[in-house]
């Protein structure tokens, strides 16, 4: 097994443990214990934290994978040291503005739901430790060791979220101490998240200018842009909705998301790895290489994307029906329009990455601002015509027109395009099985239903893509595991 699938792997089974906790805080403590209003309230803090995390980041943990294996042995230091003290430039002058203008920023922000007046201070304080976090989880990931970073990215913090709700449901602390008790433990992954970072290569912080310093200030600049934009993207909507529904939507609408996401889990574990493997591949012009990773992550992604989007939109009903409040219940469009974005935009494969690490960086910003642009633009018109469900019809057609956009860039640029015959088949394959599934009716209890639905789709999807030899990568992983599958 090679470092890629191995790390990967190790990603991925950490990023499901992530889900599955975060699952458990989503589905079931926050509706019991803080309810869809203080549920609304966190994601909406936190949402706005991650608008802002890009802007203090500086792009920095981008900078450090696209240019850090371009450097020589003796410079690489003197690079790392100095991009590392770039967010504390941009986050003084934001420090201030959030101190001086707090109680205005906080009356703009609280019009529709007065409660959000009291917590601003977190949006600000929880984007900082975020945004080194992500500097320092790349210095980590540029040596090729993603796995300890990934697991203080996507299981920390939702285990300390569900470590504090308990904490919370057995009135040991009030919403006040939540927050509090909730920035420190971000804080304290920081700190682990450094520490690794010097174990995995200890600093020598040297004041010397690296030699391209103008390269990476543009870079930089154009990847905060981009990347304030793409968390625009991701978190405009439970930003907007607030302003036009009541902070209970947000709830049904964070859930459905979360729920959604259960569909990027492979692409999340892949990238961890696969975006600086394409960096280096890139600084050392190795287009083959390039080449050989865009299409083999695009069908496998699709592959693995299809397998979660079954799982999910399966047993949809089913879960929804755990719920207490039925209010969740009517967000299960929004799951789909939402997974079937995530779907094609997984199909795509590493199409983005290749952008952001080349030469044609600026294409990503410029998709990236239309794409921001657009949701804005689509959230305020579909929001107050079909709420929770027109959000999600944004995102849908938002997601599939520039996915195909980026493919074609990609193409243009590297004559390269990931999409064969096995593609379309597994499109199909997909469809068909997710067909079948609307006539599958089960009347026994929810859980159970689950749990039966989910192993017939892994059986009869493994035994497809094994079968039909959609992946080859796929297939040589299932023969290593079950011997008796058709070589």
């Amino acid at each position: 097994m090679n470092m890629l699938t191995s790390q990967s792997t190790k990603n991925l089974l950490g990023i499901i443990l992530g889900f599955c906790i975060g699952a458990i805080n989503t589905l079931v403590l926050y509706p019991y214990f803080l309810g869809a209003e203080k549920q609304g309230l966190v994601v909406f803090l936190l949402s706005a934290s991650n608008l802002l995390m890009p802007l203090i980041g500086f792009g920095v943990s981008q900078t450090i994978i696209k240019f850090h294996s371009g450097y020589t042995e003796n410079d690489k230091q003197g690079f790392l040291s100095y991009v590392v003290l770039l967010p504390i430039i941009v986050a003084l002058p934001l420090c201030f503005v959030a101190l001086h203008f707090h109680d205005s920023i906080a009356a703009l922000l609280s019009v529709e739901n007065p409660i959000i007046a009291s917590y601003t201070w977190v949006i600000f304080t929880t984007a900082f430790a975020t945004a080194y976090f992500e500097v320092f989880y790349s210095w980590a990931r540029v040596h090729f060791k993603s796995v300890a970073g990934n697991i203080l990215k996507e299981i920390y913090p939702r285990a300390s979220i569900l470590i504090l709700l308990l904490a919370y449901a057995l009135e040991w602390i009030d919403l006040d101490l939540f927050f509090v008790l909730l920035v420190g433990l971000y804080y304290l992954r920081l700190l682990l998240m450094v520490l690794i970072a010097f174990r995995i290569q200890p600093p020598k912080f040297s004041w010397e200018k690296p030699k391209n310093l103008n390269e990476l200030l543009r870079y930089s600049l154009f990847l905060v842009l981009a990347a304030s934009a793409g968390s625009l993207i991701i978190d405009i909507d439970k930003s907007m909705l607030p302003q036009y529904l009541a902070i209970s939507e947000t709830a049904f609408y964070s859930v459905a998301i979360y729920i959604a996401a259960f569909i990027e889990i492979p692409g999340r574990a892949l990238f961890q790895i696969l975006n600086p493997l394409l960096a280096k591949a890139i600084n050392e012009n190795n287009v083959e290489q390039v080449k050989h990773l865009y299409k083999d992550s695009s069908i496998n992604l699709l592959l693995l994307a299809g397998w979660f989007f079954l799982l999910v939109n399966g047993s949809i009903d089913s879960l929804f029906e755990l719920m207490e409040d039925k209010g969740y219940g009517n967000a299960i469009w929004v799951v789909l329009m939402i997974s079937f974005a995530k779907l094609v935009s997984m199909s795509s494969g590493a199409a983005n990455t290749i952008l952001i690490n080349s030469n044609k960086y600026r294409v990503s910003l410029v998709l990236t601002i239309f794409m921001a642009l657009f949701v804005v633009v689509g959230n305020a018109v579909f929001i107050p015509l079909y709420g929770i469900n027109g959000a999600a019809a944004t995102t849908l057609i938002l997601v599939v027109v520039f996915t195909f956009l980026r493919m074609g860039y990609v193409y243009r640029f590297f004559n390269v395009q990931p999409y064969e015959r096995n593609t379309l088949y597994a499109f199909v394959f997909i469809g068909i099985i997710y067909w079948g599934l609307g006539y599958l009716t089960l009347s026994i209890h929810p859980l159970l239903s689950i749990a039966v639905k989910s192993v017939l789709i892994t059986l009869v999807y493994g035994l497809g893509v094994s079968f039909f030899r959609l992946s080859p990568t796929l297939h040589r992983i299932l023969q290593s595991r079950f011997r008796k599958l058709p070589k």
